[in-house]
């Protein structure tokens, strides 16, 4: 499922560029318990992310790739079905990736320029 090509991203997130919940792309999320009727009034874009969180569980990046939903409008869509209480975000919010680590090897690229 893609977004249609003159469907702009900002008509399927309200004109929102983030969500409630910083979602990382490695976040993982799950469904709880699926109800139809709701599905029913979704968005396309929408339901397939949330059609999909029931079938498995997978990371914000994933779903994105998958459902053919951009990543900005995945991760709005997916905080938002997640204020309603109707999926699961997994508790990892922050980045894994150590600053001091990162800001070396970002140094020792310098050096070999």
């Amino acid at each position: 499922m893609s977004v249609h090509p003159w469907v702009r991203p900002y008509v399927l997130t309200g004109g929102r560029t983030s969500g409630r919940r910083q979602l990382l792309v490695h976040t993982l999320v799950s469904g709880r318990e699926y109800d139809p009727a709701f599905a029913s009034r979704l968005l396309p874009e929408a339901k397939a992310l949330y059609d999909r969180v029931h079938t498995v569980s997978e990371s914000v990046a994933e779903l994105s790739a998958h459902c053919g939903v951009s990543l900005g409008v995945t991760r709005v869509l997916l905080s938002d079905l997640a204020a309603g209480d109707r999926i699961e975000i997994g508790p990892e919010t922050t980045s894994p990736y150590d600053p001091r680590l990162l800001e070396r090897v970002i140094d020792g690229l310098r050096q070999l320029a």
